[in-house]
C-alpha cells in the first residue's frame, strides 16, 4: 500500500507554525531512525527501511579476535587469529557442510594474513616478529617464508604463483616465488605497506600508512601513487571485477613531523575488550584483516572517521562514501559487484550503492567486522573481533525484522493522532505498535505495547515510541518514511516578571504586527519541515524621554509557543477595581501617561493570553501583578526663602519638601546667569524635605535678583526668586 509524499507535506506545510495545530514527529532518511534499536532490517541512507540479509554463525572459535579468512576451490574457509597473552596463533577451517575444526597452532602471537593458492594451498602469516607458513590439509604446518619484518600485513598471490607479502616497519613488499625463496621486492618509502590486493593483470595494489597512499606497482616493480587519501591509513584495498580499484582510508592524519614509530597497545585485561583501530590486510584482494591491538602503528586513539575511494581503470578517483565515526577494517563484495564495508566499532555492514546511496544492512554483536570474503551464489563470509567469530551473510533475506525507535518528545503532554507511512508491501507484511509515557525512557511504567493502524492508540503522554515489524516472502517490504501526527495540550502562558521603568520615558512606537505571514519559507532541500515551537528571545531596548510618560515591561513565556496578547491594568493602593490601561497588547511593554493619575501608589496587573493561536473557547491566559509602583507628578514646595545683605555678601536660605518623592538636587542662578549646583545643609539628597544655604557675592548694582530651583526624583521641579536690594 502506498501513500502520497504530498499528503503529509499538504498536512504539514500549509499553515505557518503555530503552537496548538496538529504537529507531526517525521521520520524521512537515515538520522531520523538510526537511533532507534534495529533488528534483523537494513537502513538505507535515504530513509528506506528493508529486511536485513540473513547473518547466520558458523563458528565461534573463543579466540579473541580473528583476523584474516580465505575460501579454496573446495568451498572451504580458513579463518586466523590469536589474542594478547596467546602463546600459539590458531589456524581454523571450517568444510564445506558447515564443521569447523582448528586445522593448526602456529607460532606467533595472531595470525595477521591468509592466501590460498591456486593448487588450494594454505598459507598464513603471524606476527609480530612473524613468518608465513604453508599448512597441509592434514594440519602440518612449515615455514615458507621469513621476510625479518616486524609485522606481516598481508599476502597475495600473483597468477603466476608468486606470493607478495606487505611488511612493516620498514613499508616493504617482498616476492616469493614458487619455493620460498624471496626477497624485497619494492620499498613504499612509507613506514607500513598496510594492505594489498593484485588486480588482473598482477600489478600490486597497495595502501600505506601514515601517508594514506594508494599505490599501483608493476610486475616489473615500478611504482606510481593513483591517489593520496585525506586520510592517514588505507586498511584495506581491493580490486572489482570491472577492474576498479576501492580503497578504505581511516584516521585523522598527524601534523607533519615525520614517521612516528609503532606505538604498542596495552594489552586488554579480558578477551572482551576490543581491540583499537588500526590498519587492514587484503587477502587476494577480497579478505581484509586488521591487525592485533599490540602491533597498531597507529595513535592508541583513532579519530577522524572513514572514507570509501572508487578509483576507475583510467585512474580517475572518487570519494564514494565517508562517515565522521566508523572505522572500516575490510571490503568486499555483493553478487552484483557493489562493495561491501566491514566496520566498528559498531560490527555494521554497509553496501555502497553510489556515491548518493549506502546500506547499512546489519549490526554484529561483535565491535569489528574485520574480514569479508565471497563465496558462491551471493554469499558473504565475515570475520569478527572481539570475540572472534565467522558469520555468514545472505544470499537470502531474513524472514523478520523489528525497529523500535527511540523515544520522542512532544515537549508537553500530548494526544496522539493519525499514523501516515509511506511504505509497499512487495508481498511482505508490515505493522505497527505504540506506547507511551511521562519518562524519557521507555520502561515498566510505560503504557503497553497497543497495535496501531492508521491511529496512534497510545494514551496522552509527553513520550511516545513505536515499534515497526516487517516480514518478508521472498521479497522484503519496504517503509521510507513515517509521519504520526499529534496535539499538544494547550497550556496557559505565563508571565514571569514585570519591571515598571523609570519615568518619564516612553518605548519607541512599534511596527510588529500579528498578522500572519503569506509567505512561507522551506527547509534546505532534502530535510522535511519540522514543527517546532516558537522561541522568545529578551533583549535590550532604547527609551526616549516624555515628561510625565511611565512604563512597563515584563518578561512572559508559553509551553506551546503561542503569540500572546496583553492586556494592562492599574489600581490604586485602596482601590478595589482594576482599571484597563490597553488591551490586546502586542508587545512585551508599555507606555502610558501617567498625568491623568492623582499622585500616589500603584500596582500593574498584566494578564497574557493565548488567544492569538487559540479559538476563543480553548484561549488560556495567566495574570501577574506587579510590585508597587509611586506616580508623582507634583512638584516640590519651596518655602522660607531668603536673602539678606552683609559686608558685600549675601547669605542665602530656603527649604524644599515633596510629598513622595526625594529632593535629588538643588540649583541657583544669580541675575539670570547659568544654573549653579547647591548641596543641602546636610551634604546628602536623601530626603524629601532638605534645607539649603549659601554665601554668594553681591552684584554691582543696586539689586541682585537670585533664583532657586529644586528637583524630585521624578524629575518635578519648583522654581522661586528673591531680589535683595
Amino acid at each position: 500500500m502506498k501513500f502520497p509524499l504530498l499528503l503529509a507535506l499538504a498536512a504539514g506545510a500549509i499553515l505557518p507554525a503555530a503552537a496548538v495545530e496538529t504537529k507531526y514527529w517525521q521520520l524521512h532518511d537515515r538520522t531520523d531512525f538510526e537511533k532507534g534499536n534495529f533488528k534483523k532490517l537494513a537502513l538505507r541512507s535515504d530513509g528506506r527501511i528493508t529486511l536485513a540479509p540473513e547473518f547466520r554463525e558458523l563458528l565461534d572459535s573463543s579466540t579473541p579476535y580473528l583476523w584474516a579468512l580465505a575460501a579454496d576451490s573446495k568451498g572451504n574457509l580458513y579463518a586466523g587469529g590469536g589474542g594478547p597473552g596467546s602463546s600459539t596463533a590458531k589456524l581454523f577451517v571450517i568444510d564445506a557442510s558447515g564443521k569447523s575444526r582448528t586445522l593448526a597452532e602456529l607460532e606467533g602471537m595472531e595470525i595477521h594474513a591468509i592466501a590460498v593458492d591456486r593448487d588450494d594451498h594454505v598459507y598464513a602469516a603471524t606476527s609480530p616478529d612473524g613468518k608465513v607458513y604453508r599448512v597441509s590439509a592434514g594440519g602440518k604446518a612449515e615455514v615458507y617464508y621469513d621476510p625479518k619484518a616486524k609485522y606481516i600485513w598481508a599476502i597475495a598471490f600473483s597468477s603466476k604463483g608468486d606470493l607478495f607479502v606487505a611488511t612493516g616497519d620498514q613499508g616493504e613488499i617482498h616476492r616469493v616465488p614458487p619455493g620460498g625463496k624471496g626477497s624485497v621486492f619494492f620499498k613504499t618509502e612509507e613506514t607500513h605497506a598496510r594492505s594489498l590486493a593484485v588486480d588482473g593483470k598482477d600489478n600490486l595494489i597497495v595502501g600505506t600508512e601514515p601517508g594514506g597512499l594508494i599505490l599501483r606497482v608493476s610486475p616489473s616493480g615500478e611504482g606510481f601513487v593513483l591517489y593520496q587519501a585525506g586520510k592517514r591509513e588505507v586498511t584495506a584495498v581491493a580490486v572489482a571485477r570491472d577492474g576498479s580499484i576501492y580503497a578504505a582510508a581511516v584516521g585523522a592524519k598527524q601534523p607533519a613531523a615525520g614517521p612516528a614509530p609503532p606505538a604498542p597497545a596495552p594489552a586488554p585485561t579480558q578477551p572482551s575488550t576490543p581491540p583499537p583501530p588500526g590498519g587492514m590486510t587484503v587477502v587476494q584482494g577480497r579478505a581484509p584483516a586488521q591487525p592485533p591491538p599490540t602491533l597498531a602503528p597507529t595513535a592508541p586513539s583513532l579519530s577522524g572517521g572513514s572514507e570509501l575511494i572508487q578509483i576507475d581503470q583510467d585512474g580517475f578517483p572518487r570519494r564514494m562514501w565517508s562517515d565522521s565515526q566508523e572505522i572500516v577494517y575490510a571490503i568486499g563484495f555483493d553478487a552484483s559487484g557493489r562493495p561491501v564495508l566491514g566496520t566498528g566499532n559498531k560490527g555494521h555492514v554497509f553496501l555502497v550503492d553510489s556515491e548518493l546511496l549506502a546500506t547499512r544492512l546489519l549490526s554484529a554483536d561483535p565491535t569489528q567486522i574485520t574480514s569479508l570474503v565471497a563465496g558462491k551464489g551471493g554469499v558473504l563470509y565475515a570475520t569478527t573481533g572481539n570475540i572472534g567469530k565467522v558469520y555468514k551473510i545472505g544470499p537470502g533475506l531474513e524472514k523478520e525484522g523489528s525497529l523500535e525507535s527511540e523515544a520522542f518528545d512532544a515537549g508537553i503532554f500530548s494526544e496522539w493522532g493519525r499514523l501516515i507511512q509511506y511504505s509497499e508491501l512487495k508481498g511482505g507484511g508490515i505493522r505497527f505498535e505504540s506506547r507511551s509515557g511521562n519518562l524519557d525512557r521507555p520502561q515498566q511504567n510505560w503504557s503497553p505495547w497497543a497495535p496501531a493502524n492508521s491511529r496512534i492508540p497510545s494514551p496522552a503522554a509527553r513520550f511516545l515510541q513505536f515499534r515497526l515489524v516487517m516480514t518478508g516472502a521472498g521479497d522484503s517490504p519496504e517503509v521510507r518514511g513515517l509521519e504520526i501526527a499529534y496535539l499538544p495540550r494547550n497550556v496557559a502562558p505565563q508571565v514571569e516578571e514585570i519591571e515598571i521603568t523609570p519615568a518619564n520615558h516612553r518605548f519607541p512606537a512599534q511596527s510588529l504586527t500579528l498578522t500572519p505571514s503569506q509567505s512561507l519559507t522551506l527547509p534546505p532541500i532534502g530535510q522535511p519541515r519540522r514543527s517546532s515551537t516558537s522561541m522568545v528571545s529578551e533583549s535590550s531596548v532604547t527609551m526616549n524621554y516624555a515628561k510625565g510618560f511611565l512604563g512597563a515591561r515584563w518578561r512572559a513565556s508559553d509551553q506551546n509557543g503561542d503569540a500572546l496578547a496583553y492586556k494592562v491594568e492599574i489600581r490604586g493602593t485602596g482601590e478595589s477595581e482594576w482599571k484597563l490601561l490597553k488591551d490586546k497588547v502586542k508587545e512585551k511593554q508599555l507606555s502610558w501617561d501617567s498625568t491623568a493619575f492623582p499622585d500616589g501608589q500603584y500596582r500593574l496587573r498584566v494578564t497574557g493570553s493565548d488567544e492569538p493561536d487559540n479559538p476563543p473557547a480553548q484561549a488560556l491566559s495567566r495574570s501577574l501583578e506587579s510590585d508597587v509602583f509611586w506616580i508623582d507628578n507634583t512638584p516640590p514646595r519651596i518655602s522660607g526663602l531668603s536673602g539678606a545683605e552683609s559686608g558685600g555678601k549675601i547669605t542665602l536660605r530656603w527649604k524644599a519638601a515633596d510629598v513622595v518623592s526625594t529632593i535629588t538636587n538643588a540649583e541657583y542662578s544669580v541675575n539670570g546667569g547659568d544654573w549653579l549646583v547647591v548641596e543641602p545643609v546636610t551634604r546628602l539628597s536623601d530626603s524629601n524635605e532638605l534645607e539649603y544655604s549659601l554665601v554668594i557675592s553681591k552684584g554691582a548694582g543696586a539689586e541682585t535678583t537670585i533664583a532657586v530651583r529644586v528637583t524630585d526624583e521624578y524629575d518635578n521641579q519648583a522654581v522661586e526668586k528673591i531680589v535683595v536690594r
